[in-house]
């Protein structure tokens, strides 16, 4: 009886060990399923390329990046820096188009200012001619005065306007403003030498409207 006793106490005994072994191992596996179940599903989430919203957010507000780690121009600034270049083209283009229009319109009006002189230049000579005929004696004459009086006006005015006669006698000859129709032989007189005017020559401004019609020394 006591050896049967005995059996049972060590069967007792060595089941309470094995409890004792086996509840440990199970919290153990318990935790450890857990954890890899948790782990699992961590991976299977990156494995599946889902990400949390808050990452989402930041990298929507972060700068968009290019390849070398350049900033990307938005569409925007990109629409607006073409709009600013065509503004400025366009307007360099109409400043050209108004400085060539004002030279154009410079230019025309300088030709019908020279043409409106050259046809007012004959009544000028005219003028010279008649008081050049006149005696001494008639110089005192109302009428002769008043005729003076008139083409000294009219000379006036024309130097107001920028037309000035040209000086030719005694001054050596240039072909861009003297037309020599006569040389004649003069020892007195240096070679090329302007010595004789037989029709004044004028300008307007910087250009010649007539050459002065000239005899020249050789």
């Amino acid at each position: 009886m006591e050896e049967n006793r005995k059996d049972e106490n060590l069967d007792e005994t060595k089941d309470e060990a094995v409890q004792e072994n086996m509840e440990p191992e199970t919290a153990d596996e318990a935790a450890g399923d857990g954890s890899t179940g948790q782990s699992q599903g961590e991976a299977s989430q990156e494995a599946s390329g889902e990400c949390n919203p808050e990452d989402t957010e930041e990298n929507e507000d972060a700068p968009r990046r290019g390849f070398f780690g350049k900033k990307k121009k938005d569409k925007k600034d990109t629409q607006i820096e073409e709009l600013t270049d065509r503004v400025q083209r366009q307007m360099a283009e109409f400043d050209n188009f108004r400085k060539r229009t004002e030279k154009e319109k410079a230019a025309m009006f300088e030709t019908g200012a020279k043409s409106v002189i050259e046809k007012i230049l004959p009544t000028i000579d005219n003028f010279e001619r008649g008081l050049a005929g006149i005696a001494e004696e008639q110089k005192d004459d109302p009428f002769v005065q008043g005729m003076e009086k008139v083409y000294k006006q009219l000379l006036t005015t024309l130097e107001g306007i920028g037309v000035t006669p040209i000086e030719a006698k005694g001054k050596t000859f240039d072909p861009n403003f003297h037309n020599a129709v006569m040389h004649v032989e003069d020892e007195e007189q240096e070679e090329n030498t302007v010595v004789e005017e037989f029709q004044k020559g004028y300008m307007y401004r910087d250009s010649v409207v007539r050459h002065s019609m000239v005899k020249v020394a050789n």
